[in-house]
């Protein structure tokens, strides 16, 4: 007996879930953009985002694998030939979800899922800017280091001379006992 997912579920099957998913991504593949609840967004995104990775591979067996979900061999044609290579140097992050007003029938909470257009820009990481730049402030701080060693020479004559004072103490009462005995 098969395990029941995780979470919600949209229909009240797996079948049917499996199905709905199926042609959300179908109609998302086709026009571009949907509109739809949020919960059916939510759950179509990742799908939707591991086809696209699959016809970004281009290989047969990613072809077969997506056919397995998107029976419209029309739009997985499209996917592999017009969406995918659109993606090809982004990452992930090929759909954007944005949230709409409520339904006007039963106020639930919409939105539109859609393919990202924009190109891809990758960010210029800057970590290595900031560790060349840590390299130069090292020596600077050195010179500050130097003042405190030169403090700390006055507190160790104070730290010599107060065992002094602690050890002549612990002599008296050597001799008081010594007395004593």
């Amino acid at each position: 007996m098969p395990t029941p997912k995780k979470g919600k579920r949209l229909g009240g099957s797996p079948a049917h879930q499996k199905l709905i998913i199926s042609n959300l991504a179908t109609a998302l593949f086709e026009h571009g953009r949907i509109t739809t609840t949020e919960a059916k967004a939510r759950v179509l995104r990742p799908h939707a985002e591991k086809l696209i990775t699959k016809a970004k591979k281009g290989d047969l067996h990613n072809r077969r694998e997506v056919l397995k979900t998107i029976r419209d061999k029309g739009v997985v044609h499209i996917l592999f030939t017009e969406i995918a290579p659109t993606f090809a140097e982004r990452p992930g992050g090929y759909t954007r979800i944005t949230k709409i007003g409520p339904r006007k029938g039963d106020n639930a909470p919409m939105a539109v899922i859609e393919l990202v257009t924009e190109a891809y820009k990758p960010t210029p990481k800057a970590a290595k800017p900031a560790k060349t730049e840590a390299a130069p402030a090292a020596p600077v701080e050195e010179a500050p280091a130097e003042d405190v060693v030169t403090e700390a020479e006055p507190t160790e004559a104070l730290e010599t001379e107060a065992p002094a004072a602690e050890e002549a103490p612990a002599e008296e009462t050597t001799e008081d006992t010594e007395d004593k005995a």
